[in-house]
């Protein structure tokens, strides 16, 4: 039996991404507190550009602004980026919320 969670992905890779550059503590059960920069950012995940020692299906808990603490698990890891999937889907105002307090340039977002 495998460590991780057993994912049955849908493939949310149409979503609507938001380039950012945000740092974020994330919450490991084995390796504690590991330091990532978040890159892109949908109401179903996220990309990292940091290099990352874990295997698909581990768990993360990091937090965001306005949302707050939220889990995710890995859905793929290349070693120098790796996408995870949250738990739950963000609802839009609050990701809305959220990609104004860390996407100030609003050049930068996405029209709705």
């Amino acid at each position: 039996m495998s460590g991780g969670a057993q994912l049955s992905v849908t493939d949310f890779r149409r979503s609507a991404r938001h380039p950012v550059n945000h740092k974020v503590i994330a919450e490991h059960r084995r390796l504690g507190d590991i330091p990532l920069v978040v890159t892109n950012i949908s109401a179903h995940g996220f990309m990292i550009g940091t290099p990352l020692e874990l295997g698909r299906g581990e768990r993360v808990i990091i937090r965001l602004p306005h949302v707050g603490r939220i889990e995710a698990h890995l859905i793929w890891n290349t070693g120098d980026r790796a996408g995870f999937q949250f738990e739950r889907i963000i609802r839009l105002d609050d990701f809305t919320t959220m990609i104004e307090a860390i996407q100030p340039n609003s050049r930068l977002r996405r029209t709705r």
